[in-house]
């Protein structure tokens, strides 16, 4: 059990087992924090993921247990079965479980519905009923996402779309999820040594830090950088970054390429800090985002952000970036070229965004803001 918590309502902290999926890198990198966090709390945390996931995010490591549980992306009747039978296990020896993920929500929902034991699950993502694959996967998961909403005793979600939607499927708690913003990224070098570095010297640079998959909508990047190209009025060069990797590449290289188009696919990247500094304009054009890690990274370094406004984006940047509507190129190119033709424009945009950088959440807070939850949760029990 956890230490006492001093004051008038003070009690035990809570033993909260974390459930989570396979994850892209920001879900793990989360409740990896969360459970270091609630273990320096004086709470007692357990984590079941996928093997893999253990492995990459360490979570023994930051004082949690852990338990291999194979929750897979897509639906698996047999390896599902078995994971439901795991959690309802460890679940008798826990006081919360909070799951992170619409499969790891729902898998949970299964594992408890004989259990008193309550349930808060977080989604980090868009719904994926909401128009991913085909007819059959989408009549699943709309399935699992009605499963979720109404089957948690507490829905959160990172951005306000997500909870609008969580109460049009019946979810009769909703609130916002707290993630803490990602680390600092620290530049290595001067923004001309960065340049250099590149072969680059008066170009209007333009960076992108995204992974190269249909989310970040890097298509409206390259239509947007096609105008922009195009348009005599920049004064000078324009050349358009794009640090990361994924399935995409070769079908925007090949775009580039046929189009010869300024843009430099340059893969994975350790200096992304020196990129974010050099950078005249750095742009998000994701199709949705919750609340995005490359947006809060270049608010931190201070650069003038352009970005479509999409899922918790304004959320994440209030008035520090440009925001434009999602899907239009036309407005996403007009955006970075006010930006690169208004010096005076750029510097506002960069002090706004220090100043909105030092008001995001941190890992205490992102920790206070379970901690609520949870006593809300061991409060009230299981009320399905």
């Amino acid at each position: 059990m956890g230490r006492e918590r001093t004051g008038a309502t003070a009690r035990p902290l809570p033993r909260v087992l974390l459930l989570l999926g396979t994850s892209g890198g920001g879900v793990g990198r989360h409740v990896r924090a969360l459970a270091a966090s609630l273990v320096e709390a004086g709470a007692v945390v357990h984590v079941a993921a996928p093997a893999a996931v253990g492995e990459e995010f360490d979570f023994t490591g930051a004082g949690a247990g852990f338990t291999p549980v194979e929750i897979r992306e897509r639906p698996h009747p047999r390896g599902d079965l078995k994971v439901v039978g795991t959690l309802s296990r460890l679940a008798e020896d826990v006081d919360v479980v909070h799951a992170h993920g619409l499969r790891a929500g729902g898998l949970a929902v299964l594992a408890l519905r004989r259990s008193s034991v309550p349930l808060a699950v977080t989604l980090h993502n868009a719904l994926l009923a909401q128009g991913v694959g085909g007819s059959p996967v989408r009549a699943a998961y709309a399935v699992l996402e009605r499963l979720v909403a109404r089957g948690a005793d507490v829905t959160l979600g990172v951005s306000a779309d997500l909870e609008v939607r969580l109460r049009e499927l019946g979810a009769r708690d909703v609130r916002h999820a707290v993630v803490p913003a990602p680390a600092a990224l620290a530049a290595r070098a001067t923004p001309e040594q960065a340049r250099d570095a590149l072969g680059l010297r008066d170009e209007a640079v333009v960076l992108c830090v995204a992974r190269l998959a249909e989310q970040k909508g890097l298509p409206l990047l390259l239509d947007a950088t096609q105008a922009l190209a195009a348009d005599p009025t920049l004064g000078r060069p324009l050349v358009v970054l794009v640090a990361g990797d994924g399935p995409l590449r070769d079908r925007l290289a090949a775009r580039i390429e046929a189009d010869a188009l300024p843009v430099r696919l340059l893969g994975w990247r350790d200096d992304v800090g020196d990129l974010l500094t050099m950078a005249d304009v750095v742009v998000s054009s994701a199709v949705w985002e919750g609340q995005p890690i490359a947006v809060q990274q270049a608010l931190q370094a201070g650069a003038a952000v352009v970005a479509t406004d999409v899922g918790g984006t304004a959320e994440v940047t209030g008035d520090a970036a440009l925001l434009v509507p999602g899907g239009d190129a036309a407005a996403l190119a007009a955006g970075v070229r006010r930006l690169l033709v208004d010096p005076g424009a750029r510097a506002e945009l960069r002090a706004r965004a220090r100043s909105r950088a030092a008001e995001l959440p941190d890992d205490a807070a992102a920790c206070d803001a379970a901690l609520r939850v949870y006593d809300d949760l061991r409060r009230t029990g299981r009320s399905t």
